[in-house]
């Protein structure tokens, strides 16, 4: 099996490939991956030079928004796993990145520092990274190879691209065709070891996510060798009409020994012996070697059947984890939502913020209406007034024919969901303000207003009473958008981290040959997690992804930072080795104090590290550091 070269190894296989003119050299083949050879060598024989700066022109605004809109159905389809990897990017200094067919840049979402040192390569919207313009490249050598593919630092094919280290996979569409590739790149220096599992799998989550809504009034079989696992990205899926087949996923071809070209070729009686009752219940069937499986038609499932649990969606597992007080807080905000008063969700990034929202609006009133979420910092600022208030026939250079309806006429009837509304300019807060209080909407280009009724609820990750004061928010909006407040924990400041990991675990993963060891859970459960609840959904996805049947997961397949760390699982019982002082904890001093004492405190306050720390006098951070990283 091939190793990882180090950089300096693969800078010496560069040297031999690129300068020394011996692409068949002992260091090229012995440490350079065949795929990435081989782009080498294509990009060569087009007469690509390493050592420039590939001219790489981007689109301007109104090109990038025509592909963009040309691209919709694909942007929709995955802006859930951009999300759910975009809290990765943002903690591990990475940018999320989705193409289309080419290698063209549509979206690109993470960490800020790192998307400008991006930037300065042109990894941005409107550039494209397709092989033939900007060489060996994760993207554009997923697309050409068709396979997922990673990149590391010199293995690009152009010098400047060294600071990268990416991981692509191709999207492909029913059909077969390659409508686009997902792709997460940071820094080269930083070990980025889980990065292509995370992307295949949210690749199988797009690719799943194409046979919800296309193939309606044909027959489309889902099936696997596990019951289970129907419902879930990984069953296999096939659509025939007049039982002959006309779409596919990859899991579902392979499953039936096929490829590709077995479309529009291949009928169901050719490819299996018995196949499922149309009612859709999962029943028993069989190939034509025998082997059996379980398989459902889609229809209306038996009322004695019980629905598959699919892989959870990681964005909702704060939601399903909250905790009883947070849970009396959601219905105490259900009321608020139903008596038209705004509600403002207060946490850190990964907390859960939306899901909750989601669970708000599936409570109330509203719950048939629409729920139409606006990230204030995703949408750019030259963009969010349009997108959020939309506009006339001809309003600017580039409008769509016939106007845009706007986000907030989308949300007519239902819940209007602002998330990150901290970072929403102050020119559009006023704008917003004056609209909750005449309840009604003027789109640009001098439309005649329009009334609209949603309930409203905001969230931010930042003190937006400190903004106030220095003046970065209107007070008249904050006052209107926080009559009240629901504030969510930290997953750092849970008392109970490993129960909280352990349910977590079976919720997103469905095959219980898959564990976690009990090092490696006490590990997770030491960690501070600075991205929560969707940072631990990340790394737990990661492990499942590289986990093997019957195996434990280990320490060593953790994330660098998380294996360095030399914590253990705090006790959540005295300690019988030695007992506190005559003082109590809060005349105690930092050097009087012992992990026991400090242990007996944070349970006697109910896990509660902040006040824990107040009671003991010292900061939070230092407590922190004291009780899990010792």
């Amino acid at each position: 099996m091939r190793t990882e070269a180090s950089p300096r190894a693969v800078l010496a296989a560069r040297r031999q490939f690129f300068h020394d003119g011996r692409p068949e050299g002992p260091l090229v083949t012995s440490l350079v991956p065949p795929s990435i050879l081989r782009s080498w060598q294509r990009c060569a024989e087009r007469g690509l030079d390493s050592a420039a700066l590939p001219r790489l022109e981007p689109m301007t605004e109104h090109e990038l928004r025509e592909v963009a809109e040309r691209h919709e159905k694909l942007r929709r389809l995955s802006r859930p796993e951009i999300e759910s990897l975009y809290a990765d990017a943002m903690q591990t200094g990475c940018v999320v990145v989705l193409t289309d067919a080419s290698g063209l840049i549509l979206d690109a979402l993470g960490n800020a520092d790192f998307a400008a040192r991006a930037a300065r390569v042109a990894l941005r919207p409107g550039v494209e990274w397709g092989e033939g313009t900007t060489g060996t490249n994760a993207v554009g050598t997923a697309i050409v190879e068709g396979r997922p593919i990673s990149v590391h630092g010199g293995e690009h094919f152009y010098d400047p691209h060294g600071i990268l280290s990416c991981s692509a996979a191709p999207i492909l569409d029913p059909f077969g065709q390659t409508v686009g590739a997902l792709d997460l790149s940071g820094p080269a220096a930083v070990d980025h070891r889980h990065a292509l599992g995370l992307v295949r799998l949210a690749v199988e989550q797009i690719e799943h996510r194409f046979f919800d809504d296309d193939f309606k009034g044909r027959r489309v079989l889902r099936f696997q060798a596990e019951r289970e696992l129907l419902g879930t990205a990984r069953e296999g899926i096939l659509v025939f009409e007049e039982d002959r087949l006309v779409a596919a996923n990859r899991v579902g071809l392979g499953l039936a020994g096929l490829d590709w070209s077995a479309l529009g070729m291949q009928r169901a009686d050719e490819m299996f012996a018995e196949l499922p009752r149309a009612d859709g219940a999962a029943h028993m069937m069989r190939a034509l070697g025998g082997a059996g499986l379980f398989g459902r038609f889609d229809g209306a499932p038996s009322r004695h059947a019980r629905p598959p649990r699919p892989l959870a969606d990681p964005r909702t597992a704060s939601t399903l984890l909250l905790r009883p007080a947070d849970r009396d807080a959601v219905s105490r905000a259900v009321r608020m939502v139903e008596a038209d008063v705004p509600v403002l969700i207060r946490g850190e990034t990964g907390t859960g913020k939306e899901m909750v929202a989601h669970e708000i609006h599936r409570l109330s009133e509203r719950a048939s209406g629409p729920f139409v979420a606006v990230n204030c910092a995703a949408i750019p600022e030259t963009l969010i007034e349009s997108e959020l208030f939309g506009y006339e026939d001809g309003a600017f250079t580039g409008a769509r024919r016939h106007g845009h309806k706007g986000l907030l006429r989308q949300a007519e009837g239902g819940l209007l969901f602002l998330d990150e509304i901290g970072d929403m300019p102050l020119g559009l807060q006023s704008r917003l303000l004056r609209v909750l209080q005449e309840r009604e909407v003027a789109p640009l280009g001098g439309g005649r207003p329009v009334h609209v009724d949603f309930a409203l609820l905001c969230a931010t990750h930042r003190d937006l009473g400190a903004l106030v004061e220095a003046g970065a928010f209107r007070s008249d909006l904050y006052f209107r958008i926080a009559h009240y407040t629901i504030e969510l924990p930290a997953l750092r400041d849970l008392d109970n981290r490993l129960e909280t990991i352990r349910a977590l675990w079976r919720r997103l993963v469905d095959d219980t040959r898959v564990t976690l060891s009990e090092s490696c859970e006490a590990r997770l459960a030491a960690y501070h997690w600075p991205g929560n609840f969707r940072q631990l959904a990340g790394t737990l996805r990661a492990l499942a992804a590289l986990a093997e049947p019957r195996r434990p997961v280990e320490v060593d397949m953790l994330p660098a930072e998380m294996r360095a760390s030399s914590s253990s699982l705090p006790s959540s019982s005295p300690s019988a080795a030695s007992s506190p002082s005559s003082s109590t904890p809060c005349d105690a001093t930092l050097d009087a104090l012992t992990v026991d004492a400090m242990r007996r405190t944070l349970d006697a306050c109910g896990g509660n590290v902040s006040r824990a720390a107040r009671q003991l006098g010292v900061n939070r951070s230092t407590l922190y550091r004291r009780l899990f990283n010792a």
